[in-house]
């Protein structure tokens, strides 16, 4: 058994748009009809939603048999809990709150085997190689991994080129919620200036070579953005998804 290729890093070289969804309902059985829903990929979140390791073995497991692909926000930059991810099978992950290169080029450090990066040698107890039945796990896995770096503070836009330009950043995911806060304009991402600081990280990712992506649950932002380049969007959230249903459901019977 070989190791399996990334379709979602494919796809960001390749410049193919990407559709996915963000998730939080933190179970399998969610995930698993959001996965055969038609989006490209899922975002399964450590960082807001109540997943741990086991949860989120879980919903990869539930999606194995889909094409959408698992992109796993971490829940922090922690090498501990990136390696503990990975070792589960993720090959995509999406770190918040990345501020400079330098903080970039340690997460690159984190997800890559050594002499290259930090990343501790545990194939034979891992889902990832399949408990070492994919034979080149070990010399494969490095050139599969899917590294984006999330900006989302004042302090990121600032640096978003450099960022991008490090090498092992496959691309850039563009905060809304936490950028509108930093810039003093909490839960108002249409603030001029807010979209100031997101254009700019798209210009920035772009002239770096590397793809953009956000989450914009707003489908005039979402296409908006995606005619400004951003490759990869997420266009929704199961979680608002639901609760939005839900409350309709319940009004249209009072």
């Amino acid at each position: 058994m070989q190791t399996p290729g990334n379709p979602f890093k494919q796809a960001l070289v390749e410049k193919r748009l990407q559709i996915g969804l963000w998730t939080g309902l933190a179970t399998a059985y969610c995930t698993e009809i959001c996965a055969g829903a038609g989006f490209d990929w899922l975002a399964l979140d450590c960082e807001h939603a109540p997943n741990h390791t086991r949860s989120i073995l879980a919903q990869m497991q539930a999606m194995a048999g889909y094409a959408a692909h698992p992109v796993v926000r971490t829940a922090s930059s922690d090498a501990t809990h990136i390696k503990h991810l990975l070792d589960l099978g993720a090959q995509t992950l999406v770190v918040p709150v990345v501020e400079t290169p330098e903080q970039a080029a340690q997460l690159v450090r984190a997800t890559r085997y050594p002499p290259e990066g930090i990343r501790g040698v545990g194939a034979a107890l891992a889902r990832a190689s399949r408990w070492n039945q994919m034979t080149d796990y070990l010399q494969a896995a490095d050139e599969h991994i899917c590294l984006i770096a999330q900006i989302e503070t004042r302090a990121g836009v600032a640096q978003a080129a450099q960022i991008a330009a490090v090498p092992g950043i496959d691309g850039v995911l563009i905060g809304p919620a936490d950028l509108s806060a930093s810039l003093g304009h909490r839960g108002d991402p249409d603030h001029p200036q807010v979209q100031e600081a997101m254009q700019s990280v798209v210009k920035q990712a772009l002239a770096a070579g590397k793809a953009v992506g956000s989450l914009l649950s707003d489908e005039a932002m979402a296409r908006r953005y995606i005619d400004l380049g951003c490759t990869f969007m997420a266009v929704g959230v199961d979680v608002s998804l639901l609760a939005g249903a839900a409350r309709s459901l319940a009004q249209r019977y009072r």
